[in-house]
């Protein structure tokens, strides 16, 4: 039922937004074997073990996708935008052009590490 809702979250998505979130899900996911996908406030959420750390979902006015980083606080990244979120960062990904994987890794990666370290309890 779950991977139901998730698939229909992802199929409901117009291009070229469908396929960035879906490569952005597969990028998310091949990071660690201990990562799943779940929803959560009905977006795709990923945790490591059993924690959240993060969301994929698309900004209100420009319809871009975006990687939601759920300790976003604690990553010093110049592609992470803080906003008015005090504990969140976000990662914009343009729809129309080639997804910056190497970026995003790195940044999922020092995401990981302070679930992997035990800097953020997982």
């Amino acid at each position: 039922m779950l991977q139901e809702i998730i698939q229909n979250f992802y199929l409901s998505q117009e291009e070229p937004n469908k396929s960035c979130l879906m490569a952005l899900r597969d990028i998310i996911l091949k990071q660690d074997n201990n990562i799943f996908e779940t929803m959560k406030y009905g977006m795709p959420c990923f945790c490591y073990k059993k924690k959240a750390f993060c969301y994929l979902w698309t900004d209100k006015k420009t319809k871009e996708p975006y990687i939601l980083m759920v300790e976003g606080k604690s990553l010093k990244h110049a592609v992470l935008e803080q906003g008015n979120r005090s504990r969140m960062k976000i990662l914009r990904v343009k729809s129309t052009e080639d997804i910056p994987e190497k970026i995003i890794t790195t940044v999922l990666k020092d995401a990981l590490d302070l679930y992997r370290k035990g800097i953020i309890k997982a």
